[in-house]
């Protein structure tokens, strides 16, 4: 079976990738809802064996090392080099945690050498998710678990809309992704994430929403959002990073759209996710 292509492995493997990386301080404290939702539904025990995949920058992985402990294992792998080598230089002395350069959807796992597979945001970008997602189901163990976060939909993440409405205000809109195209919002649709999973091969799937806040600020203050925004946020595709003429009026555009929300240095908008959880069967 051939691969399907995936137009987005070239971002995150490369340029993409250095940029979440240069932003990783700034994420996690943007993600710091998501992080303490995700790690109460896993509730890793001591001497787990993990897989994170599409890791990222590590924050999950290596937090998972700390609860599994040195019987236990952990194994983050992603396709941005930039981003693996922030995990890395993280990992503490003795921490038994690991990272891969590789694609989770064919690399080839230790069969059935895991007790978890986890992922923080980073399997909505699978070109092929059946395919990946049974992969990964390869590296579980019988009655292994699977549990992951996704954002639900657009209009359920102001946090994301609020600033891209305020660009489309000076912008052309960008086009509109189809059905099963990979995305940050791809796993939105329930019935899509049950039927993936499904013929993946898992089974016991569940989906639980969760309503969070994300300070677009992390703190920072009103123009700290826009930058954000400008360089990694949903806004950033809408202009050709070169034309400084536009990237003004964008600055523009987001600064009075954004403006409305700002409550001291914080910027909060709502955002929701699932988090879903599986077994291999």
């Amino acid at each position: 079976m051939s691969a399907t292509p995936n137009p987005g492995l070239a971002y995150w493997s490369g340029e993409g990738g250095d940029q979440w990386a240069r932003q990783n301080d700034f994420t996690e404290r943007l993600l710091a809802p998501v992080m303490a939702a995700l790690l109460a539904t896993i509730n890793a025990r001591p001497g787990e064996r993990v897989v994170d995949a599409g890791c990222g920058c590590g924050a999950l992985a290596l937090a998972l090392a700390k609860a599994v402990g040195p019987q236990g294992r952990v194994l983050g792998i992603d396709v941005s080099p930039a981003m693996l080598d922030v995990a890395r230089r993280l990992t503490p002395t003795g921490l038994r945690a690991e990272f891969v350069e590789a694609d989770a959807t064919i690399y080839a796992f230790p069969r059935g050498g895991f007790d978890l597979l986890t992922s923080r945001h980073g399997v909505m970008f699978f070109a092929d998710p059946v395919r990946a997602f049974a992969n990964l189901r390869g590296a579980l163990k019988p009655g292994g678990r699977l549990v992951f976060s996704c954002f639900r939909t657009p209009k359920e993440n102001p946090w994301a809309m609020t600033p891209l409405e305020a660009a489309y205000q000076v912008m052309p809109r960008l086009p509109k992704p189809g059905p099963e195209d990979p995305g940050p919002f791809s796993f939105a649709d329930p019935a899509r994430v049950e039927r993936i999973l499904g013929g993946a091969g898992f089974e016991a799937i569940k989906l639980t929403p969760h309503d969070l806040s994300f300070d677009i600020a992390a703190g920072g203050g009103l123009e700290t959002a826009i930058g954000y925004m400008i360089d990694i946020g949903p806004a950033s595709r809408t202009f050709d990073k070169g034309d400084t003429a536009a990237r003004a009026k964008v600055e523009a555009a987001l600064r009075a759209g954004l403006a409305p929300h700002v409550k001291g240095k914080s910027v909060p908008l709502a955002a929701g996710i699932w988090i879903v959880t599986a077994k291999n069967p």
